[in-house]
Formats: C-alpha cells, sequence, structure tokens
C-alpha cells in the first residue's frame, strides 16, 4: 500500500509518517516547510510542494498512484484565525477541496483528515463525545468543521470513504529522541512548562485561576503523539475494510489543570518551573475533556503511551536533545 502524507513534516504528521512507514507502508510525505521541519522526515520519500496548487497535484497524484492519503496540511492556530480568517479560510478550506478533487480525478478512495477539537466550541457537557453538538467560535474551528461536511458530501457523490479525527492536546515526543515538538512560535503548554524550567529567562504564564476546577486552572486532555499515529493506522484500516466514513474524537477521557502538569513535571525532572498567574484568555473554557470510547469500540484503539508522566519525559529528552 502507498499513502500520501500531506503536512508530513509537521509535528503529528513526521511521527505518523514513521510509524506508518514502520508497518510496511510506502509513505510519501508532501510539505511545503511553510511550518514544518525536511529533518523530521525521517523515513520514506520527502517532496516540496503545495496541496493546493492544482496543476501540481494533480500531476503529482497521476504519477504517484496513492492507496489512500492522510491530510495534516493546514494552518493551525486559533488566535491568528481571528486576526487573518481569509489565510485560513483560503489554506484549509479552498486548498483542500482542490487535494480532494485531485484525488478523486486519480481514483484515490481513502482519505484520512486531521480535524480539531475547536469544531466543538464551548462544550455543553464533559466529556465531549463524537454527538456533541459542533459550534464553532473560531475561524479555526470553522474550517475544520467545513473540512468534515465536505468529506461526507464527497463520499455520497463521489465514493470517497474518510476518517476525521478531532484532536484535544498532542503531547509529548519520540520514543527514542527522534522527533519531537517544534512550533515558531510555541503556543502549546507542555512545551512551555519545560522551556521556562531549563531556561531561566523564561517565565510560564498561567491563564486564570478563578475557573470552578479543583484548583482554580483550566483542565486539559493530553494524548501521546504516537497514541495519535496509532489511530490514523486504525482509522485507514477500518475505513478501508468497511468502505465507511467516520468521525472520532481522540481524548484520554480524563483531564489534568494546568498547575497539576506542572506540578508532575517538577516532580518528574526535579525542576522548579518560574510561573506567573495572568488574566483568563478570552475563549478559554474552563474543562476540555474528550471521550474515547467510539475509537476504542470500533478501531480497538489503547492509550499505550498516554501517561502524563511519559508525555513529560519524552517531551523534555526532545527539548534537552534537539535534532532540529
Amino acid at each position: 500500500m502507498k499513502v500520501l502524507i500531506t503536512g508530513g513534516a509537521g509535528y503529528i504528521g513526521s511521527h505518523c509518517n514513521r510509524y506508518f512507514y514502520e508497518k510496511g507502508i510506502d509513505t510519501v510525505v508532501l510539505d511545503d516547510l511553510s511550518d514544518g521541519h525536511e529533518e523530521s522526515v525521517i523515513v520514506g520519500k520527502f517532496i516540496k510542494g503545495n496541496f493546493g496548487d492544482k496543476e501540481f497535484i494533480s500531476k503529482f497524484l497521476s504519477e504517484e498512484k496513492f492507496d489512500a492519503i492522510i491530510h495534516f496540511a493546514a494552518f493551525a492556530s486559533v488566535p491568528d484565525s481571528v486576526s487573518r480568517p481569509q489565510r485560513y479560510y483560503d489554506n484549509n478550506v479552498t486548498k483542500m477541496l482542490t487535494l480532494l478533487d485531485a484525488a478523486v480525478a486519480n481514483g484515490i478512495k481513502y482519505f484520512v483528515f486531521s480535524s480539531s477539537a475547536a469544531t466543538f466550541g464551548e462544550p455543553k457537557y464533559i466529556p465531549i463525545d463524537e454527538m456533541h453538538p459542533q459550534e464553532p467560535i473560531n475561524p479555526y474551528g470553522m474550517t475544520k468543521l467545513i473540512g468534515e461536511k465536505i468529506l461526507l458530501d464527497y463520499e455520497k457523490a463521489y465514493g470517497l470513504h474518510s476518517c476525521s479525527f478531532r484532536y484535544f492536546n498532542a503531547a509529548g515526543c519520540s520514543h527514542d529522541g527522534m522527533l519531537g515538538e517544534n512550533h515558531n512560535p510555541e503556543c502549546h503548554l507542555i512545551p512551555l512548562i519545560i522551556r521556562a524550567a531549563l531556561h531561566k529567562n523564561k517565565v510560564l504564564k498561567v491563564f486564570g485561576t478563578d475557573y470552578e476546577t479543583r484548583d482554580g486552572s483550566c483542565v486539559r486532555d493530553f494524548v501521546h503523539v504516537e497514541d495519535l499515529a496509532e489511530a490514523h493506522y486504525l482509522g485507514l484500516q477500518y475505513i478501508m475494510q468497511h468502505n465507511v466514513t467516520e468521525q472520532f474524537n481522540l481524548g484520554s477521557s480524563e483531564g489534568f489543570t494546568v498547575m497539576e502538569i506542572i506540578s508532575a513535571f517538577e516532580k518528574i525532572s526535579g525542576i522548579k518551573v518560574p510561573y506567573e498567574i495572568a488574566d483568563r484568555r478570552p475563549g478559554d473554557p474552563a474543562v476540555l475533556v474528550a471521550s474515547n470510547k467510539k475509537a476504542k469500540e470500533l478501531l480497538g484503539w489503547q492509550l499505550k503511551k498516554s501517561s502524563i508522566e511519559n508525555i513529560l519525559k519524552t517531551a523534555l529528552h526532545w527539548e534537552q536533545n534537539k535534532r532540529y
């Protein structure tokens, strides 16, 4: 089997590329390197290019003959999407349509889509399952919801079967330190905690300690990136075996407060984390935790590496020994 992984030089995409390759799948990574790192494509074939370039992607898919596409390539910053929505609708919707049309034209029948918990908006109940209303509150979440709806229509019209995964918080790094999280700018909690601890000129901001939670700070759901990679493999196998379209929430079904994560890191590292309390950020819910019941039941997905201790240890190892 031969699979195209768009955005495969990014954080989750690079881990997924490695997982698929180690399962014996022929992988090709397509990435324009606007956010990704070519050094993170440690297996398979790498092509620099834009999935939304109609002439390029049509020729590329025609020549390479893929069985499936795993689509990670997207802009994913909520604040940036609010200030520059056009950029998100163009890349995450218009260019995705170009990719899908090229896939259909070249007889590709299976598509795995990197969606987001941002499609749900403000949670109405916890844990969030697949039946929870999808009411995004920012352009990024809306573009991901539109992507999911497009895929439903493309199955009906063209027989393109898909699997959409809504992540909550991808975290941690590869078990051997070969791959890790290296965003610029970095906005994810765990690498920010580690950088504040390791670099004495940095101070972590804790946004709000007056929420109705165990200690007043936000509760979030963390899943190890290698567990997410396995979910993509299982999802592709499922839609190929059953010729269906499905959506799954990928969470741990439990959560940790920001202060609990800080405390856990200090315990496993022996390093104090300098932090300061800041005002709440607009739109930050008190609790975001996902149900993973459907993924467990239909895909047989198990959280093998998502203990908070393993997440923090692998993230710390990466931050101390970065390859790129």
